[in-house]
């Protein structure tokens, strides 16, 4: 069974941080892309960072840029999310996902996965 185990979701005030991480199996993180997603209350679905983990080139949507950092740690199967300057609109549900693509850029965008965790809430109030 897949496992995307995620961890480090919280309320915190704008302008604050959290780090988000996701560890999984050896085989999972061999897929080529692991990214998170968000989703808040009403909206769609929303790509935020992905990252190529043979390679490690991220990819981030535009809302994020220069705020979001993804990165991974080989050892241990883990891919974090270091979110800075948060703004009560990166207010969602943070789910972490694996597909094995091969071009990751495109695959944010696509919001589908095949591999999803079951998601950590970070709340950001200003």
């Amino acid at each position: 069974q897949v496992q995307l185990v995620e961890s480090g979701g919280g309320s915190v005030q704008a302008g604050g941080s959290l780090r988000l991480s996701c560890a999984t199996s050896a085989y999972t993180y061999s897929s080529n892309c692991m990214g998170w997603f968000r989703q808040a209350p009403g909206k769609e679905r929303e790509g935020v960072a992905a990252i190529y983990t043979r390679g490690g080139r991220a990819y981030y949507a535009d809302s994020v840029k220069g705020r979001f950092t993804i990165s991974q740690d080989n050892a241990k199967n883990t891919v974090y999310l270091q979110m800075n300057s948060l703004r009560p609109e990166d207010s969602a549900m943070y789910y972490c996902a694996a597909n094995p693509s091969w071009d990751c850029g495109r695959w944010l965008l696509s919001s589908q996965a095949r591999y999803w965790g079951q998601g950590t809430q970070v709340t950001v109030s200003s």
